[in-house]
């Protein structure tokens, strides 16, 4: 379990996370959602200790994050942040290699290979492991900082805007992938994601975020609904219920 107690974070004059406190459940998809500049991607560097906190705790598995070693800490939780920039020359396959650092220190042995191929494999990358990450579309290049991700094999694996640049037969295989690690692998996936139909299809639990506060978190069920979501995005939906999913209409 990954267990936030009052964190807060502030840039200057400004609160970004305030007094936030939220349990994310194991062996299930937690969806972080609610317009820009609500704190979730602050929330969940701090989580993964890519960024310090002002003051508050984490905990994953009753360990503060921040008394864990790196190491042990990157064989615990995996990130992929919204912004993926490498200033050095990397094919796929090497970036995916990245992954098992952890694990080989760079040397990777026969049981590391296995977690590389497999998620190449996952990702439909194969065709593509040789190439180098500049000479790949938006898309494709996420899809491979995901299979990094898979590589690493970690309990928990927090992913922010997963979806930047995919089109839509990509966000699909996508989250999909993600239900299946949750599903047979028994991994905890956290997300932020700004698409709620996304949301609402794949989620077990939704935490809704705004002006850095948690103002509703629930399930699938009690979030996806107008009144809530006119709350959090200002915006009035319809909601359709259709193949026994709920699908926001706000065009």
């Amino acid at each position: 379990m990954v267990n936030v107690k009052h964190l807060f974070k502030k840039y200057g004059p400004q609160t970004v996370v305030e007094d936030v406190s939220v349990q994310v459940e194991p062996g299930k998809i937690t969806t972080f959602i609610g317009p820009n500049g609500a704190g979730k991607s602050t929330l969940m560097s701090m989580v993964s200790r890519l960024i310090t906190r002002d003051s508050g705790e984490v905990l994953v598995d009753n360990r503060d994050v921040a008394e864990t070693s790196s190491k042990e800490l990157a064989k615990k939780v995996s990130i992929l942040k919204q912004s993926n920039y490498m200033n050095v020359r990397l094919t796929v396959k090497e970036l995916v290699c990245f992954g098992r650092f952890p694990y080989s220190q760079g040397k990777l042995k026969e049981e590391d290979w296995k977690y590389v191929h497999n998620a190449i494999q996952y990702m439909e990358l194969e065709d593509m492991q040789e190439k180098f990450l500049d000479q790949l579309s938006g898309g494709q290049r996420q899809r491979a900082f995901i299979a990094m991700v898979i590589a690493q094999d970690t309990d928990y694996i927090l992913l922010d805007e997963p979806l930047n640049n995919l089109d839509m037969k990509h966000s699909v295989q996508i989250m999909k992938v993600l239900r299946q690690l949750v599903d047979d692998l028994g991994k905890t996936v956290v997300l932020v994601i700004h698409d709620i139909n996304f949301a609402s299809c794949y989620s077990d639990y939704i935490v809704a975020m705004k002006d850095g506060r948690i103002v509703k978190e629930g399930s699938t069920d009690e979030i996806i609904n107008r009144e809530v979501l006119r709350d959090i995005y200002e915006l009035d939906m319809t909601i359709q219920h259709i193949n026994h999913q709920k699908i926001c209409v706000y065009f």
